[in-house]
C-alpha cells in the first residue's frame, strides 16, 4: 500500500482520531513505509515531487559536473570561440577522394601541401548546449528522464510545442516582411515626418513600437534595422546612426512583452504558470506601455542629447526623377538590382555607394497582394489564439501550434502559387541581373588589366605621364617591352585622340586615359595578348597561327619573330609573354577556368544543391527569403537548454536557488520579490544562455519555490506570486538590450545586419549605450507593476491547484 493521504482545510478533532486509526491500521497491515500526509491550511491538495527539492545530491560529484558543465556552456555561448584540430595530410586526402569518388564534391583544383592540415570547429550557442548534453550523457550524469522533459516536456513546459509554435508564427511573420510592408511603412513615417528630426525620431519611435507589439521583434530587427542604417547613410548630418539603431532595437523588445506570440520566452512563462494569453497581456500592457512613454523623452533628451546623433533637422540627400520612376524591384528576386549591390557597390573613394541606400528608402518594393493577405492571416491567427485561450477550461488542453500550423501553411501555399505564376517575370530580372554583373565583373578585369599597363609602362620609361601618350623615341626603338615588332614604313605619330576604337589591351589603355593612334601599335598590342594566352594555354609544342608582321611573319613576345606555323618547342612559353601582359594574363586565364569547369566538370551533389537553390531563389523567391530567415538555429539550442535546465532540476541545484529565492521573498515581501526577479532575470540573461535560457532557468526555479512553500505547508500570497512571474517576463524581454549581443538570439542578428550595411557596433559601446536605457525600463516597469499589482491583486493565498 503506498501513495498520498490529503485532507484540505483545517483539520479538526475527529479528522485528527481518524488519520491516527488510519495511520495505526496501515502500521499493522503492512511493514511498507507509512502513508506521507499532508495538511494543507490553503485548501489545496499538493502534487509536488519530493525530488524536485530535494538538496542533497548536490554534493555527488555527477552533480558538481552537471553544474559546471552548464556555467561553461553559458560561458561559450556568450563568447564564442573556435577550436582547432589537426588532421594528418593522408586522412584529408582520402576523405576527399572518398567525396569525390562519391561525387560529393567536385575534385580540388589544388593538392593539399601541408603534412597537417589545420580545422576550426565552432563552439556557439549552437553547438555549446549541444556539446554539453552529449558530454552529460556520456558520464551518465542525465539520462532518459532529463531528455525527455527537456524536450517532450515536464512540470507544464512542452518544449517541442513551445517551438512548433514560433517557427509557424513566425513564417507568418517574416513572410509579411518579405512582402516589403515593414519597409513601405516606415517609408510613408518617414514622409510623414519630413525633415524635422526630433519628429521623425518619434514618429519611427512609435511605428516599431506599434508594429512590435503586434508581430513580434524578429520582423522589426530584420527589416527595420536595415531601413534605418539606410536613412541614416543618406542623412548628411546624422554623424553615427547610434541614436536610432539602439533605440529601435530597445523598443522591439519592450513591445515584444506584450502578446505571449512575440517572444518565445513568453511562450514558456504562459506554458510554465498556466497562463492565459488575454490575462498574461491584460497584466503586462500596463508596464510596457508606461515604460514605451517615459522611455521616449529620456532617450531623446538625456541618453541621445547630442544634434549630431538626432539632428533638429535632417538634411536628405535627394533621389533623382530617373530613378524615382522606376519600378521599384523585389529585393528577394538573386542579382535583381544588377551591378547595384550594396554589400560591394563601393564609390572610389571607398565608402558605401548612396545610390541603393536611396533607392531602399525613397522607393521600396511593396507586394500589395502578399502584404495585404499574410497581415489578413497574422490578424486572424492571433485574434483566434486569444479567443480560443480564453475560453479554455483549462489552459494547455489543446496545442497552441494547432492553430499556428495551418496559419502558415496557408502562407506558405499563397507564396508558393504567387512564385510559380510570376515565374517567368522573376527569372528574366534574375537573369538581366546576372548580365550586367558578369559584364560589369569583365570591365573591373579590364580597368585592372589597364592599371598594371600603365605601372609597366611607366616603369619602364615608355610612358610619357605629362602628355598620357606612349613616348615615340621609346617606342620606335623597338619592341623589347611592348612585344611588338614595328612594321616598316609605319606611321608611329602618337596623339592624345585615338583615331579608331581599341579593343582589348589597346582599349584598357584608353581606359585610363593612354592613347595609341599608330593601327600597327595597336594591332601589335591586342595580338601580344592574345599570342599570350594562346601559348600559355598550350604550353610548348604549341603552334602559333596569328599576329603576323608586314613581311609574314608572327610576332612573340620579347621579339620573338616566328614564320606562320612554326611550332614552338624550344622557347619557354613564359619568354613569349611580355612583362606587361604576364600578370594579367595569369589572372584571366584563371577567371576563364573558374568560369569554364562547372560547365565541364560532371555533375556533384554540392553542384547540384546550388543549382536548385538558384533555381528555388529565382522560382519562389517569397519562399527561399523566408526559410532563409526563419530562426531554425532557436530548435537546437531551446531544446539542448531545456535538457541543461532539467538536469539541474534532478540534481537539486534549482532546489538549491529556489531556497535562496524563498528567504530572499519571505525577508523582503511583494516589492523584493518584483526588484529581485526584474534583477535576476536581466542579469541572467547576459550569463545564462540568452533569453530563452533564463526564462527556463527562472520558470523552474519558481515552480520548485511553489513546491517549498507546499512541502512547509505555508501559503504564498497571490500579490507576491504574480509578482514575482510578471517581474521575470519584463526582465527576461527587457534584458535583450542589457550588456551582452548574445542576451537574446535578436541581439546576435541585430548586430550582423547592421554588419553586412557597414555599421560596426562593439561589445563595450552596446554595453555602454544600453546600460541607462535598460536602467530606466526596469525601474520604470517594475515600479507600474507593484503599482499595479497592489491594486489588482491582494493577500490572500493563492490556488496551487491552478499552478
Amino acid at each position: 500500500m503506498s501513495g498520498l493521504l490529503y485532507i484540505t482545510g483545517p483539520p479538526t478533532a475527529n479528522d485528527r482520531l481518524l488519520l491516527a486509526v488510519i495511520l495505526v491500521g496501515h502500521l499493522h497491515l503492512t511493514s511498507a513505509a507509512p502513508l506521507p500526509i499532508v495538511v494543507s491550511d490553503t485548501g489545496v491538495m499538493s502534487n509536488y515531487s519530493a525530488s524536485e527539492i530535494d538538496t542533497s545530491s548536490i554534493q555527488s560529484p555527477r552533480s558538481i559536473i552537471t553544474l559546471v558543465v552548464f556555467v561553461l556552456t553559458n560561458c561559450a555561448v556568450l563568447f564564442p570561440f573556435h577550436v582547432p584540430f589537426l588532421l594528418p595530410l593522408w586522412v584529408c586526402n582520402a576523405i576527399l577522394r572518398v567525396l569525390v569518388a562519391l561525387r560529393i564534391i567536385s575534385p580540388p583544383r589544388h593538392r593539399l601541401q601541408k603534412r597537417w592540415q589545420c580545422f576550426k570547429f565552432p563552439v556557439n550557442f549552437v553547438t555549446a548546449p549541444l556539446i554539453a548534453d552529449l558530454f552529460l550523457l556520456a558520464i551518465l550524469a542525465i539520462g532518459r528522464d532529463e531528455v525527455y522533459g527537456g524536450t517532450i516536456g515536464s512540470n507544464n513546459i512542452f518544449p517541442i510545442d513551445i517551438m512548433a509554435f514560433f517557427l509557424t508564427l513566425a513564417y507568418v511573420a517574416i513572410s509579411i516582411d518579405a512582402s516589403g510592408l515593414v519597409r513601405y511603412l516606415a517609408f510613408k513615417v518617414l514622409q510623414k515626418g519630413g525633415k524635422v528630426g526630433h519628429r521623425l525620431f518619434f514618429y519611427l519611435y512609435v511605428f516599431f513600437f506599434g508594429l512590435g507589439s503586434f508581430i513580434g521583434n524578429d520582423p522589426i530587427i530584420l527589416s527595420g534595422t536595415a531601413f534605418l542604417a539606410y536613412m541614416t547613410r543618406v542623412s548628411s548630418n546624422i554623424v553615427h546612426p547610434r541614436a536610432w539603431i539602439h533605440s529601435q532595437f530597445a523598443v522591439a523588445n519592450i513591445a515584444s512583452a506584450i502578446l505571449v506570440s512575440s517572444n518565445p520566452t513568453n511562450l514558456v512563462l504562459a506554458g510554465a504558470f498556466h497562463l492565459r494569453f488575454i490575462d498574461y497581456t491584460a497584466n503586462m500592457i500596463v508596464p510596457v506601455l508606461v515604460t514605451g512613454i517615459v522611455l521616449f523623452p529620456f532617450l531623446l533628451y538625456i541618453v541621445f542629447a547630442d544634434e549630431s546623433l538626432i539632428p533638429l533637422s535632417i538634411t536628405m540627400y535627394e533621389l533623382d526623377e530617373d530613378a524615382r520612376s522606376k519600378k521599384p524591384v523585389n529585393p528577394n528576386i538573386p542579382n535583381a538590382r544588377g551591378t547595384a549591390k550594396d554589400t560591394e557597390t563601393q564609390q572610389a573613394n571607398g565608402t558605401p555607394s548612396k545610390q541603393l541606400s536611396l533607392e531602399e528608402i525613397m522607393n521600396p518594393f511593396l507586394d500589395k497582394g502578399g502584404a495585404t493577405f499574410g497581415a489578413i492571416i497574422m490578424a486572424a491567427t492571433l485574434i483566434t489564439l486569444l479567443v480560443l485561450n480564453a475560453t479554455s477550461q483549462k489552459t494547455g488542453e489543446h496545442p497552441v501550434f494547432y492553430v499556428t500550423l495551418p496559419a502558415a501553411f496557408v502562407m506558405f501555399c499563397w507564396d508558393l502559387s504567387f512564385g510559380w505564376i510570376h515565374r517567368k517575370e522573376t527569372r528574366e530580372l534574375a537573369a538581366k541581373g546576372r548580365a550586367e554583373i558578369a559584364a560589369a565583373e569583365e570591365a573591373a578585369r579590364e580597368a585592372e588589366l589597364a592599371k598594371l599597363t600603365w605601372n609597366k609602362l611607366a616603369e619602364q620609361g615608355l610612358l610619357d605621364e605629362a602628355t598620357h601618350t606612349v613616348n615615340p623615341e621609346t617606342e620606335a626603338s623597338g619592341p623589347r617591352t611592348l612585344g611588338s615588332q614595328n612594321t616598316p614604313g609605319a606611321d608611329s605619330t602618337l596623339s592624345t585622340s585615338p583615331t579608331r576604337p581599341l579593343q582589348s589591351i589597346s582599349g584598357a589603355l584608353k581606359a585610363v586615359g593612354i592613347y595609341v593612334t599608330n593601327e600597327d601599335t595597336a594591332d601589335t598590342l591586342t595580338k601580344g595578348i592574345c599570342l599570350s594566352n594562346s601559348v600559355r594555354g598550350k604550353g610548348k609544342g604549341a603552334v602559333v597561327s596569328h599576329g603576323k608582321d608586314a613581311d609574314g611573319k608572327t610576332v612573340a613576345g620579347n621579339g620573338h619573330v616566328m614564320t606562320m606555323g612554326h611550332e614552338v618547342t624550344d622557347i619557354d612559353a613564359e619568354k613569349l609573354s611580355s612583362p606587361i601582359l604576364s600578370g594579367m594574363d595569369t589572372e584571366r586565364q584563371d577567371t576563364s577556368l573558374d568560369r569554364s569547369s562547372p560547365g565541364q566538370a560532371p555533375a556533384t551533389l554540392v553542384s547540384l544543391c546550388k543549382k536548385a537553390y538558384v533555381w528555388s531563389q529565382e522560382t519562389f523567391p517569397t519562399v527561399t527569403t523566408v526559410l532563409a530567415h526563419l530562426p531554425f538555429a532557436l530548435v537546437p539550442f531551446a531544446l539542448s537548454m531545456f535538457v541543461l535546465v532539467q538536469a539541474l532540476v534532478n540534481k537539486g541545484w534549482v532546489a538549491v536557488f529556489a531556497y535562496g529565492w524563498y528567504h530572499w521573498v519571505d525577508k523582503t515581501g511583494t516589492v523584493g520579490s518584483v526588484g529581485g526577479m526584474g534583477f535576476l532575470s536581466v542579469i541572467l540573461c547576459n550569463f545564462a544562455g540568452t533569453n530563452i535560457g533564463t526564462s527556463i532557468l527562472l520558470s523552474r526555479v519558481i515552480q520548485a519555490w511553489v513546491e517549498i512553500h507546499k512541502s512547509k505547508n505555508l501559503p504564498i500570497s497571490d500579490r507576491t506570486f504574480w509578482a514575482a512571474v510578471y517581474s521575470m517576463a519584463l526582465g527576461v524581454n527587457y534584458g535583450a538590450f542589457s550588456a551582452a549581443f548574445s542576451a537574446s538570439l535578436a541581439g546576435l542578428l541585430w548586430r550582423d545586419i547592421l554588419a553586412r550595411k557597414h555599421i560596426r557596433v562593439p561589445s563595450l559601446e552596446f554595453a555602454r549605450v544600453n546600460l541607462p536605457i535598460i536602467t530606466i525600463s526596469m525601474i520604470v516597469g517594475c515600479t507600474v507593476l507593484i503599482a499595479e499589482i497592489y491594486i489588482m491583486r491582494n493577500d490572500k493565498p493563492i490556488n496551487f491547484s491552478k499552478l
